[in-house]
Formats: C-alpha cells, sequence, structure tokens
C-alpha cells in the first residue's frame, strides 16, 4: 500500500536535477514510443487509402501482385466473367502501373502511380474527383493528386493560379485538367488519373485485355462474402477475389510482414521502451542507495517491506504523469511537422495516447520493482 503522505514525491524534489534528468529521459521514452507507433498506424493508414476509397464491394487482383502500387497483370475477361453472377451489377476494369512525371518547372523527372478506368464509372471516393470525372474522356488529359509530394512541382497552387497546364507523363504530353485530393504513402508519391484510352496512349507496349485491378459492385442487398466464394468457386485461380475487407488486410499484411518496415517499426517502440525503464531504473537505484539507512530505521520500527516498496512504486507513478506528459506535447508537434512535410497521415489518437501512457506506467513500474529488491533483502542489523 502507498504511504498517507506523499514520501516518493518529497524524495523526488529533494534533488531538482536528478528528477530533471528522469522525467527527460522518460519524455524522450515517449517520444521515441509514439513516434515509431504513429509511423506504423501512418504506414497501414496511409497503404490502404485506395483500397478503402475506391468504390467497390468486390475486388479481383492477380495472385501474382504483392501490393497495389506494382500489381501483375490478368485478363480483361475475369472481369466481365463475373457479370454472370446475378448479384453482380456493374464492373469496372482499372489499370495501374508507375508512370514517369516531369515536373514543368524544373524539368526532374519522378515516378508516380498512374491509374486508368472508364470516366463513366464513378470509382473513387475523393474530394475533387467528381469535377475531374467529367472532364477525364478528353484525349490526352490527367487529373493530379493535389497531396502528392512537393518534388512534382508547385501542381496544386499553380492549377490554382492558372488553370490547366501541360506537362510529361512517359515522355508523353499531357494536360492537367483537374485537381483531386487522396495522398501520400510508403509506396507512392503521388497518383495521377486518366481514361482507360489515356492510359494505354502513355503505355503503348500494354495489352487493353490485361488489367491489373477489377472493382466489383453488387445489387442491393446482396452479401459480399458470398458474393466472393461463389465467384472464387466460378472463376479461374488466376485471379483472387476479394471483398473490401479482404483486399485491405492483404495489404496490410504485405507491409507488415513481408517488408521490414513493420518490424522495424514495432522494434522501434520497444527499444524505446528499454530505454525509457534503463533511466528510470538508474534513477530510482540511486535514490534508494541514498536513502538506504532511513529504510532501514523504517524497516527496524516495524514497518513492513511493501511499504518501503510503496514509496519507491509512488516515486515511479510520479516520474511516468510527469515525464509522459512534455512528450505528449513533444509528439503532437512532431506528428505535426512530419505530415506537413511528408503527407502521411500522423496524428494522436485517443488508444495510442492511452496505450503509451499506460506503457509509461509499466516501464517505470517494472524499474521501481527491480530497484527496489535492494530495500527486501535489507537487513537493518547490517546496515545498522
Amino acid at each position: 500500500m502507498f504511504p498517507s503522505a506523499p514520501l516518493g514525491w518529497l524524495q523526488l524534489k529533494h534533488r531538482p536535477l536528478r528528477l530533471a534528468v528522469a522525467v527527460a529521459g522518460i519524455s524522450f521514452a515517449v517520444v521515441l514510443i509514439m513516434m515509431q507507433l504513429g509511423f506504423r498506424s501512418a504506414l497501414f493508414e496511409s497503404a490502404v487509402r485506395y483500397h478503402e476509397r475506391l468504390n467497390y464491394d468486390i475486388a479481383l487482383f492477380s495472385p501474382d501482385s504483392v501490393f497495389i502500387v506494382r500489381p501483375q497483370s490478368f485478363s480483361i475477361r475475369r472481369v466481365y466473367q463475373a457479370l454472370a453472377d446475378e448479384a453482380v451489377a456493374e464492373v469496372m476494369p482499372v489499370y495501374i502501373f508507375p508512370a514517369v512525371w516531369k515536373n514543368p518547372w524544373n524539368n526532374q523527372r519522378r515516378s508516380l502511380k498512374a491509374m486508368g478506368f472508364d470516366p463513366q464509372h464513378d470509382i473513387l471516393n475523393a474530394e475533387g474527383f467528381s469535377e475531374a470525372q467529367t472532364l477525364l474522356a478528353r484525349q490526352n488529359v490527367v487529373a493530379f493528386d493535389a497531396k502528392s509530394r512537393p518534388e512534382f512541382g508547385p501542381v496544386g497552387e499553380m492549377f490554382e493560379q492558372g488553370g490547366p497546364f501541360f506537362t510529361e507523363i512517359n515522355d508523353r504530353e499531357m494536360q492537367v485538367v483537374s485537381l483531386f485530393e487522396m495522398g501520400t504513402s510508403f509506396g507512392i508519391d503521388g497518383t495521377v488519373l486518366m481514361s482507360d484510352d489515356n492510359w494505354l496512349r502513355l503505355f503503348p507496349t500494354r495489352s487493353r485485355n490485361e488489367v491489373q485491378l477489377g472493382l466489383i459492385n453488387l445489387v442491393p442487398g446482396a452479401d459480399p462474402e458470398m458474393v466472393r466464394d461463389r465467384l472464387g468457386r466460378y472463376l479461374p485461380e488466376d485471379v483472387l477475389v476479394l471483398t473490401k475487407a479482404d483486399f485491405v488486410a492483404r495489404e496490410k499484411e504485405y507491409w507488415n510482414s513481408a517488408t521490414p518496415i513493420g518490424y522495424i517499426f514495432a522494434f522501434g517502440a520497444i527499444m524505446g521502451f528499454i530505454v525509457g525503464g534503463i533511466i528510470v531504473y538508474q534513477i530510482l537505484f540511486a535514490d534508494v542507495s541514498e536513502h538506504l539507512s532511513e529504510y532501514a530505521t523504517l524497516r527496524a520500527i516495524g514497518y513492513k517491506s511493501r511499504f518501503v516498496a510503496g514509496i519507491v512504486l509512488q516515486q515511479a507513478a510520479i516520474l511516468a504523469v510527469l515525464g509522459y506528459l512534455p512528450g505528449v506535447f513533444v509528439v503532437y508537434w512532431l506528428y505535426d511537422l512530419t505530415a506537413g512535410a511528408t503527407g502521411l497521415p500522423l496524428y494522436i489518437t485517443t488508444d495510442r495516447a492511452s496505450t503509451v501512457f499506460l506503457m509509461t506506467i509499466g516501464m517505470c513500474a517494472i524499474s521501481a520493482l527491480l530497484a527496489v529488491r535492494k530495500v527486501a533483502r535489507l537487513d537493518p542489523a547490517e546496515v545498522f
């Protein structure tokens, strides 16, 4: 049990420099843990932007594709074969492949994702898409993602000031006639949308009969999982049949297990936990050693080891709170700074803040229990 008097706080503030070092160390650990968890969350959230915001109930995808940035092709016949199911209302073939964008202001070239589709289909739920959709049927025109990385040039600003302009994509002159907003990810720096005809003009060696994604909308009331299972049995094995939840989960699994990025961010959070624990342990161990005679006196006059342990645990709890609060404020600033520079979805969530707070409490509590072992083994007779 904790002592009635705040002995833990009195001992901490008795050494203000040591207290400041401990708070700074815990704040550093909080920043490290929350930044790593934030990057990991941003990785998954940004990786599935298109999976979640494309308008479909079921997706057809090549089993040879690892993720959506560089999908493998499959026959367009699979998309239209899906119409044989009575629950299928509409199918939409989609062409996807990286293209080379020429920055019209400095002539630098950079890869971005080019997505082609029939403009009659409302395939995307994104701000600005409905305005772009009516323009994309024209020849040699594209819509540009205004939230792409700045290396592509000040596209959004120049379009707002002067309207449509020309650039080169895959060494072909194309006109940017509209903007939409989606954002970047760890695999996508920028995106242009265009009609399927214009996409095939950019990639003349590719066949119209080979697509990279098939989107299927069902009639109202149809069960996507039941239709998925029926199409899975009906269609050949050269295509995957996925519900939206399946498609999102497959992409996240790729980034989490097939690449080292997810592992690195998780490992970084663990290292932050360990570093913070070591700092707290050193501070508390030094404090316990310094007050060993006082603790021995308490033991000699009849106080249990639990009482002394309560003092150290109280110190740990105080340090956890004092270190957590400034750490969160620093993370809030760093999230805002990083999100502005990269376009990644970095923000503090209630779940993440609660998780890191509990980790901080646990980190300090474990360190306190390790530091107080010396008191548990203490023999007052030896001290005196």
